[in-house]
């Protein structure tokens, strides 16, 4: 229970009609969430506006409601707040409500298009490792300690991140670490946030369905750096030619990190294997279990990141030799018969041209690579032939495969892709919807040495096809596949 004026305090352009002096129990954006003595937020979302469900809130006890505009007729028994940007007050609310818990906690956020779990997660690992407790919030999933949860969003709506990080900080966490979606800051979903720190790991093209311009989609990863405090640390990938714009008007200390040009963390591939890499980061070498540049590049901020939360170099480096890869993040199986399968959450061109480029790069003699790979529906639709032509580009042979459809035709998906196909390289490409069927016929067609990339899925368990999700994990068909070779 809070006041209300309490939980208004510092959030600027209110006009308040009604009593500020009464007791609030929650606060809700959902009407089916209100009860008694609850703080009603209505906001205007991308698929439906709070406004209209005002009425169900009073029904169910709301008390006060913030919004955008009041309605025609207002209860005047309930306190009404109108705010110029509920969306943005809806954090600063909550931050209010759940007594500031990011002021509690070292809080560092990770954003980019490729990378932000893999780094996250890791740091998340490394200072678990050095005796911290900490919190998480990735695509994957969620940690409050050791306590794991699901994760419905890569980065959750403010009232559940407030409330989750209320939870760590009463579980004794000392660091949060967290995934900053695109969607996210534009949505304001990190507003009441109190950020130490931010990453930038890389910036190409995705969620142009919703940005609409690429131009757009760096802008809002930028308004990400452009609300850092002084006292925060701003770390930059310097090779990213969107690196330093993410630095212009930053408040926040800056710092950069680079395989290939000056800057304040260098990182130097001095070996390169499937199973890990010898890198030299700040000129000192160290051995680890991950592989491809990529990863040398996550390594590097994971590092840069430790450096600047003032952790010792030394012990970093040595808990950092000892870290596993992220579950479907360039996740390596091996067949009985001797060929390879990785499994690898790719969804972006940029990415699969990485993870390509990697198993390119450390293959050896005449092995074959065949890449499994589709595209989700109701999704940016420019890049499907662009992934299409990565794939044929940096593979022998590709299946294109259904991945998430949703409500569209899995066909029309691969249509769309194989667009992307130069009329030269179409005798390298089959299209084989159910993905599962690919994911066998991939298997069947390598040999001993050869590499099958499974991209696009990663860790997920499931195919949305038509508003249901079916379960189906493509580590599980892998493994199946595999078991079925062993018993043969």
């Amino acid at each position: 229970m809070m006041q209300l004026v309490d939980i208004l305090s510092g959030i600027s352009g209110l006009s308040i009609t009604g009593n500020t002096d009464i007791e609030i129990s929650g606060i809700a954006f959902d009407s089916r969430k209100v009860t008694n003595g609850t703080l009603f937020v209505a906001m205007s979302g991308t698929h439906a506006d709070g406004h209209q469900y005002i009425p169900s809130a009073l029904e169910k006890g709301a008390v006060a409601v913030m919004c955008n505009t009041l309605p025609l007729i207002p209860d005047p028994s309930v306190t009404w707040i109108v705010s110029p940007d509920a969306v943005s007050a809806l954090g600063m609310a909550a931050a209010n409500f759940y007594g500031h818990p990011s002021q509690k906690m070292k809080v560092v956020g990770v954003t980019g298009t490729n990378g932000k779990t893999t780094t996250a997660t890791l740091l998340y690992r490394l200072f678990t490792a050095l005796g911290h407790t900490c919190g998480l919030f990735s695509t994957v999933c969620n940690y409050i300690g050791e306590n794991k949860s699901v994760a419905t969003h890569t980065t959750p709506d403010a009232l559940q991140i407030q409330s989750t990080m209320a939870e760590m900080v009463a579980a004794g966490c000392t660091h949060c670490f967290m995934e900053v979606s695109s969607h996210a800051i534009d949505q304001q979903r990190i507003a009441g946030i109190s950020f130490d720190g931010a990453v930038f790991s890389n910036l190409t093209h995705d969620h142009l369905d919703y940005h609409k311009t690429f131009a757009e989609y760096r802008d809002a990863k930028k308004r990400f750096f452009d609300q850092l405090s002084p006292e925060a640390f701003a770390l930059t990938n310097a090779d990213d030619k969107n690196g330093m714009v993410m630095l212009q008007n930053c408040k926040a200390k800056k710092y950069t990190y680079s395989a290939r040009t000056m800057a304040d963390f260098k990182v130097k591939v001095i070996e390169s294997h499937f199973d890990g890499m010898l890198l030299s980061i700040n000129g000192k070498e160290f051995w680890n279990h991950f592989a491809g540049n990529f990863n040398a590049y996550n390594l590097l901020a994971v590092y840069a990141s430790a450096m600047l939360l003032c952790a010792e170099s030394e012990e970093v480096l040595r808990v950092m030799s000892l870290l596993k890869p992220v579950d479907g993040r360039f996740e390596i199986f091996r067949s009985p018969v001797g060929y390879f399968a990785v499994v690898d959450y790719a969804h972006t061109p940029d990415a699969l041209k990485n993870v390509l480029s990697t198993i390119n790069d450390t293959r050896t003699g005449d092995q074959l690579v065949f890449c499994v790979v589709g595209a989700g529906g109701d999704r940016d639709k420019t890049k499907r032939p662009e992934m299409a032509a990565e794939a044929v580009k940096a593979s022998d042979r590709v299946i294109l495969t259904s991945d998430n459809p949703r409500s569209e035709e899995p066909d029309q998906i691969i249509a769309d892709m194989m667009a992307g196909v130069p009329a030269g390289m179409l005798n390298k490409v089959v299209a084989i919807t159910n993905r599962k069927e690919a994911i066998r016929t991939a298997c069947m067609m390598a040999h001993q040495g050869d590499i099958i990339l499974i991209a696009g899925k990663g860790h997920e368990d499931y195919q949305e096809i038509k508003g249901i999700k079916y379960h189906f994990d493509d580590r599980e068909i892998v493994k199946e596949i595999f078991n079925a070779t062993t018993l043969n």
